[in-house]
């Protein structure tokens, strides 16, 4: 073996680069994983996570499996080669401790040993453990079992063999430390199982085992999901666009893993009217896009329009088509694997390396025209889908362009029904989006009218899951929405962007009754945020207000129940056979009520809007507001049992 072929093989302390201390991720913890809420929280999962995936991606390791434990801590395991527990020359302590207690240490900074790595930025598994009270690393490898235990990112001990076996790996458990992420400490299933999902469809071929042991069946086995896949993007597009109507007979995808920059792309198109595409980057989500989502649309648009033109299909068309034409009814996912990613935009998801976007757009090119060829049929079904799409962007450029006529820029006034607030600063406004004219009436009578602008909807506004474009524009809740908010719609580079800078309020409450129908026209709501102004959602601006359930009275004393328990708690401590209201909806309370319970920012609370996986909650989106009823019936049985109102 050569000498060059031997260094790469020989995964050893040598492969290990300390780049710096770790003094400082404590004090700045949000430097290194992004905040130290709930966000943060998960992401010491995925870190851990990454480092088994980037095993995998080097083909040493094939399963993985992660656990909530008992205790609120969590389980990492592979059966990659192990980390190395060898004496690292540079630091004189074993290479596992170098990994675990270095910040920036790893095998992925040696490009001998790893090609590409995922991990988010390879802050590095040093990170987690300084953020975690304790640690455990369990090294399983050359026929012999390592530990070393940690306290804060300090090694309690050194680096000692406790036994032998017959496997190989690396397990990590870690509890974050309640000093740090001070929010909470809980970890969330449905969180975590979406990005397991997610990896299993990005690396074909790998089994993730995901258990919760907080939570048992019916049966008393604790909660588990088993995640692999054959065939990777493809399936992945079958799982999201699974409640929507396609429109051709196959996935188109391709796999092109032997060049400098592999491509692995998959796409299809429905009868919807919405644009999904997903880009991810050695397995992290850029849901800012970057330059291989500019190659993925040049590379289609380019090939699509081409194919087009030569149809004759365009002859009688009068108007250009656009780049937007083409995506409409499109859901494609593209990932891609890049030596060395350089990220930008606001949360460092946007990629940013030119030399990815000729082999993408190539890619994507070369894989449609073998398609529209092969399959004249589709390729005919597709071309009239962009057509029908031209004809509804003019309808919506028209219907727009009314909804620009009666923003505040554009000289036409506020709505009539829209009762505004005093203070011009965004940063201190915020709007109340109402359920009724009557829950609207009570809550301009409650609120601070220095602050707190009041919009009542009547009834339920649009499904914009089931409608074109020009309709969305045309409905007059949703004009009113658009035109209170003051945001402008659409520019002359991208008819779907956003023009967040008018935006007159910071803060924009969803505040309906807490039933089924207040459910269900909240859900409408953000639909539509969702689809036509997700960036309100992505930079933190969106809120769902909740009104307590309950009054619990007794003579002189009252208190407010958001829940059952509190409810009973309530009255327990009046002593019992206290008088109980239950609110049916906003319009029961006075003004007083709804101000001390529901608006006043001392006493109130409200549930931010975020998204932890875009492909997810399009999934959740499309299944709950689309055609298709079994999937949602089985979505409501499922989580019917843990649906619960609380503060």
């Amino acid at each position: 073996m050569s000498e060059e072929k031997e260094k790469k093989h020989n995964y050893s302390a040598d492969s290990i680069q300390a780049l710096e201390g770790m003094e400082h991720v404590r004090m700045r913890p949000s430097m290194y994983i992004g905040d130290v809420g709930v966000r943060g929280l998960h992401h010491l999962v995925y870190e851990v996570v990454d480092n088994s995936i980037d095993e995998a991606m080097g083909g040493h390791c094939d399963t993985i499996s992660v656990a909530i434990n008992e205790d609120g801590s969590v389980t990492v395991e592979d059966n990659g080669r192990g980390i190395p527990v060898d004496m690292h020359k540079k630091e004189g302590v074993s290479a596992l401790e170098v990994v675990m207690t270095k910040i920036g240490a790893g095998g992925k900074f040696d490009k001998d040993s790893y090609k590409v790595s995922g991990g988010l930025h390879g802050v590095g598994v040093s990170v987690v453990n300084a953020l975690s009270v304790n640690m455990k690393s369990t090294v399983f490898r050359d026929g012999k079992i390592y530990e070393q235990e940690y306290e804060r990112g300090k090694a309690l001990y050194p680096v000692k063999q406790i036994g032998e076996t017959d496997k190989r790996g690396t397990r990590q458990t870690f509890y974050p430390d309640p000093l740090i992420f001070q929010q909470t400490i809980e970890f969330s299933y449905d969180t975590l199982a979406s990005r397991m999902r997610e990896l299993s469809f990005l690396n074909k071929g790998i089994t993730i085992t995901f258990t919760d042991f907080r939570n048992l069946d019916k049966d008393g086995n604790p909660i588990s999901e088993t995640f692999h896949s054959d065939e990777g993007l493809k399936e992945y597009i079958r799982y999201l666009d699974g409640n929507r109507e396609p429109i051709i007979s196959h996935v188109i995808s391709m796999d092109n893993d032997k060049s400098e920059i592999p491509v692995e792309v998959a796409l299809i198109y429905n009868t919807s009217y919405t644009e999904n595409i997903f880009s991810y980057v050695n397995n992290i989500n850029t849901h800012e896009g970057g330059t291989h989502l500019q190659g993925f649309r040049s590379g289609l648009t380019r090939t699509l329009k081409k194919y087009a033109d030569a149809s004759g299909l365009l002859d009688k068309l009068k108007f250009e088509i656009t780049g937007d034409d083409f995506r409409e009814g499109l859901t494609a996912i593209i990932s891609v694997k890049v030596a060395e990613p350089q990220f930008e935009g606001q949360t460092k998801t946007k990629l940013g390396n030119r030399e990815v976007v000729s082999p993408v757009s190539q890619a994507v090119g070369e894989m449609l025209e073998n398609y529209l060829e092969e399959n004249p049929n589709d390729a005919k079904i597709i071309i009239q889908k962009v057509i029908l799409a031209a004809q509804a962007r003019h309808a919506a450029k028209k219907a727009r362009e009314m909804v620009q006529r009666k923003t505040v820029m554009g000289g036409g006034g506020l709505p009539g029904k829209l009762s505004d607030c005093s203070e011009q600063d965004p940063a201190k406004c915020e709007i109340y989006l109402v359920e009724g004219d009557s829950a609207g009436g009570t809550a301009k009578q409650g609120r601070d009218r220095n602050f707190q602008a009041i919009l009542p909807l009547r009834g339920k506004i649009l499904n914009v899951e089931k409608a074109m474009q020009h309709k969305v524009f045309e409905n007059e809740e949703i004009r009113n929405i658009f035109t209170a908010l003051g945001v402008t719609i659409g520019t002359a580079e991208d008819s779907k962007a956003l023009n967040l800078e008018k935006l007159r309020y910071h803060k924009v409450i969803i505040m309906c009754d807490a039933d089924v129908d207040g459910s269900h026209i909240s859900t409408l709501i953000l639909t539509f945020f969702f689809r036509f102004m997700k960036e309100l959602i992505e930079q933190g601006h969106v809120y769902i207000a909740a009104p307590p359930l309950y009054l619990v009275k007794k003579g002189n004393k009252k208190e407010y129940a958001w829940n059952d328990i509190q409810r009973d708690q309530a009255n327990e401590r009046m002593g019992g056979n206290a008088g109980i209201q239950r609110y049916k909806g906003l319009g029961e309370m006075n003004a007083e009520q709804l101000w001390e319970t529901t608006m006043d920012p001392n006493f109130r609370t409200l549930r931010q809007v975020t998204i932890d996986s875009l492909a997810e909650a399009d999934q959740i989106f499309s299944m709950l507001m689309g055609d298709e009823v079994p999937p949602r019936r089985d979505f409501i049985e499922k989580n019917a049992v843990y649906a619960k109102i609380d503060a």
